[in-house]
């Protein structure tokens, strides 16, 4: 409704318009649009538009089920589809995580066991008896003499073999 009536507005003015000082009916003005859109049409025919109003509120959609049946089928094969590639993303990914673990704790391992190289090169050369031997003489030190040594558990550093008996085992 509210386009017609739009529609018999704009008629209404083109009616009253006035172009170079004479009125212009409606007729000429369709004739003169008619003409100057005729080089713009596409083929030998005018296009023609049309309105038309469609009321669908009383339609009602029957019922399938063999329609129903066949969309819960492929709903249900698209679902494990579906769930399968996931696991499989989820595998890729995991194996894919795993590898840049096993990778960083190989290269933990190497560096600890460069560590435990340098460390036990340390060890070595701290240790060794000349420098050790070096460094008391530098202090003033000099081998102990025998009886300066006192070990805590008694013994004077000699050693004496000693044999015991065989024990048997008891049998009955």
């Amino acid at each position: 409704m509210a386009t017609m009536a739009m529609a018999g507005e704009g008629m209404e003015r083109m009616h009253s318009r006035k172009t170079s000082g004479r009125n212009v009916s409606i007729a000429e003005r369709n004739r003169d649009l008619y003409e100057k859109q005729r080089a713009r049409r596409r083929g030998p025919t005018p296009e023609m538009f049309f309105a038309k109003h469609l009321d669908n509120s009383r339609i009602v959609k029957a019922d399938d089920p063999d329609r129903r049946r066949e969309m819960k089928t492929f709903t249900a094969v698209t679902m494990i589809f579906f769930m399968l590639t996931m696991v499989y993303v989820y595998q890729h990914f995991s194996a894919i995580e795993v590898g840049y673990r096993v990778e960083a704790q190989k290269q933990q391992v190497e560096q600890l066991r460069e560590t435990n190289r340098q460390l036990r090169l340390n060890e070595a050369q701290l240790s060794d008896p000349n420098r050790i031997d070096r460094i008391a003489k530098q202090l003033g030190l000099d081998e102990p003499l025998p009886g300066q040594v006192v070990r805590p558990d008694g013994n004077d550093g000699t050693v004496v073999a000693q044999m015991q008996a065989p024990t048997v085992p008891y049998t009955n």
